[in-house]
């Protein structure tokens, strides 16, 4: 159909297609009167360019996959908007997919995209191996990884020092009094987790606290898993006593504080917190002490990579390390 409207364009107005086509792609120097006659002619016709033949000629789609875990987290959606504004600039369109935390969707999307042949991937995966996305790297697909990156070689990774992350949060509690800090993590089978539980466990040695298992929970990074890990400890908190907790995602922090107000404990007063990617009140009160990550920075530079590794695909894999930030907020009490 496409075709046979280029061709009856082309008819009426006593033009070749390939004027016609030029004129409409806008690929090359048309004169404007007759540029004009055909856009309005197209427009009569509802004729748009076929995109996917296009992409094909010129080996590319003009798009950039971005695969997250939760699309809803403060923390994604300011690193989706800086990468659209980087890549749209230069022609290329996002398409955003939400695994839920979930391989098998990941699998699934990623499974999808590559038959779509997008031109690069940006992936927070909760695949450790980083099988999912080999096929991506292995055909020279720019691959950058964000918050979770694999065990694989030659990488492109823009993350937090999540070791220094948690480092933070402990050393920031200690000078407020606390000696007994329990944490909430998030699965030790992702990185975020694993080094994020590392760094709260050399933080507790190297500034001389104890460390009791009984006070480490793990979630699953949602609300609930973080409502049901500080239920647990609270109900544990008779035989390992905490005056402090450190919460490791954005919606396990507001899991938890639900649990300490159903338990009829107060924030900070008969608990100080800490949270992660906390930037909103809880429930319109409390400004959330919380370890944050620079966001905006983090989008930017995998925009800008992005569009690098888009012009020189071959060139060595590189993970950027960023600086963590603390906000004190109001959810820590001196003791």
């Amino acid at each position: 159909m496409a075709d046979s409207t280029l061709k009856q364009i082309a008819k009426e107005l006593s033009l070749s297609v390939s004027t016609v086509s030029r004129a409409i792609n806008g690929k090359s120097v048309v004169n404007a009167d007759t540029k004009k006659r055909v856009l309005e002619l197209a427009e009569k016709y509802s004729y748009t360019p076929n995109e996917v033949a296009r992409s094909l000629q010129k080996c590319s789609t003009e798009t950039v996959a971005v695969v997250l875990p939760d699309i809803s987290e403060n923390f994604f959606g300011t690193i989706v908007k800086e990468i659209d504004s980087a890549v749209s600039k230069e022609g290329y369109m996002l398409l955003l997919a939400d695994t839920h935390e979930r391989a098998d969707k990941e699998n699934k999307y990623l499974d999808m995209l590559y038959k779509r042949q997008v031109d690069a991937l940006v992936l927070a995966t909760v695949d450790i191996d980083g099988a999912s996305s080999a096929r991506f790297r292995n055909g020279g697909k720019p691959v950058i990884f964000i918050d979770n990156v694999p065990k694989a070689e030659n990488i492109d990774a823009i993350t937090i020092d999540n070791k220094k992350a948690s480092f933070m949060a402990v050393e920031y509690l200690k000078s407020q009094g606390h000696k007994n800090i329990a944490t909430i993590i998030g699965s030790k089978e992702e990185t975020t987790g694993a080094e994020r539980l590392e760094g709260y466990r050399d933080a507790l040695k190297k500034l001389c606290l104890s460390e009791n298992e009984d006070l480490i929970a793990f979630g699953d990074y949602k609300r609930e898993s973080g409502y049901i890990a500080m239920k647990k400890l609270l109900e544990n908190r008779e035989n390992a006593p905490f005056s402090a907790v450190f919460v490791t995602s954005e919606k396990m922090t507001y899991g938890a504080l639900d649990a300490i107000k159903e338990a009829s404990l107060s924030v900070p007063e008969d608990i100080s917190l800490i949270g992660f990617d906390v930037h909103e009140r809880y429930k319109g009160g409390h400004k959330i002490a919380s370890i944050r990550q620079p966001e905006e920075e983090i989008g930017k530079l995998v925009g800008k990579q992005l569009l690098s590794k888009l012009k020189n695909q071959n060139a060595d894999g590189e993970h950027i390390l960023l600086e963590p930030l603390l906000y004190k907020g109001d959810t820590v009490k001196a003791v």
